[in-house]
């Protein structure tokens, strides 16, 4: 919950930066005001962001010496899906904006997963103090892998052919555990494990040439789970019914809106800001050994 919300921040951020009038287009060369005006902003959203934090995270949190935790097994990994997905955009957030600055596309590339991994493990480290929680390495492997994702990609082929996106729909299992799992809509966005999927879109035909298929038209795999109640156990039983926890795993497809066809820099600049979730499509649905099919999957 608490990436999703900074994440959110960092969007903010991105947008605002790029809804300037006559600041779409990126600076041909290195311009010391958008290093400037971008390096202090993005400082400036860690360094609040943390404090901000800290005054309301942490503030009833009680303390401890420094320490580790293991939950790599705990929300058969769910969590461990969003660090990568948050560590993942605002690499490629910070990165964009460094591109839009002038700096040269291989050091705005490395300079932007450095800065998606650096915020996530200053996180971990205030949790390394809570005693309720601790430093976790599985977290720090998903941070990593999420910035490697995006910085893997620019070194590769310059350009993101992999997006990570993230979807959600409300479920009835928040309602059994609403101090976990969430007691409203905004709680249950960031918490309902069961309502999210994360999902990795990617057009095939970008890796062969002279291909007819739209490049913006995109295949996506998705991972959810389902009745997943509590983090550390698949079981929960709520007066005669037994839920058990299960994984999906599912197929859709996708739209790449950085790739739409759109000539004006403004709109293709507003537009490009809703790659961060993906489109509603029909998906199959393959959970417990079973496979179904959703008219259309949120």
């Amino acid at each position: 919950m608490r990436e999703k919300l900074i994440f959110l921040f960092f969007i903010l951020f991105h947008s605002s930066m790029n809804a300037q009038e006559n600041l779409f287009t990126k600076s041909d060369s290195l311009n010391t005001k958008r290093i400037v005006i971008t390096s202090a902003s993005i400082g400036t959203v860690w360094a609040g962001s943390i404090i901000g934090l800290q005054q309301i995270w942490y503030s009833n949190v009680t303390k401890s010496d420094f320490h580790t935790f293991n939950d790599s097994k705990n929300w058969m990994q769910m969590d461990k899906a969003g660090h990568v997905y948050t560590a993942n955009k605002i690499s490629q957030l910070s990165g964009d904006l460094y591109k839009w600055s002038g700096m040269k596309q291989k050091k705005a590339a490395i300079l932007g997963s450095c800065i998606g991994l650096g915020y996530q493990t200053s996180l971990e480290i205030l949790d390394a103090y809570s005693v309720d929680w601790g430093f976790s390495w599985a977290d720090m492997t998903a941070n990593t892998a999420g910035s490697l994702i995006y910085l893997g990609q620019e070194l590769a082929w310059k350009e993101q052919r992999f997006q990570l996106k993230f979807s959600y729909h409300p479920t009835e299992f928040a309602a059994l555990r609403p101090e976990v799992l969430g007691a409203n809509f905004q709680e249950r966005l960031l918490k309902d494990y069961n309502g999210q999927t994360y999902w990795l879109s990617f057009n095939p035909f970008l890796f062969t040439k002279n291909s007819k298929v739209p490049n913006w038209i995109c295949l996506s795999i998705g991972y959810s789970a389902n009745a997943k109640l509590v983090g550390d156990s698949d079981v929960f039983t709520s007066g005669t019914t037994i839920y058990k926890a299960k994984r999906e795993y599912l197929l859709s497809f996708d739209v790449d809106f950085s790739r739409l066809p759109i000539k004006k820099p403004w709109l293709k600049a507003l537009v490009k800001q809703f790659n961060y979730i993906k489109v509603p499509f029909p998906a199959l649905i393959l959970s417990d050994g079973k496979v179904r099919a959703s008219g259309i999957y949120f």
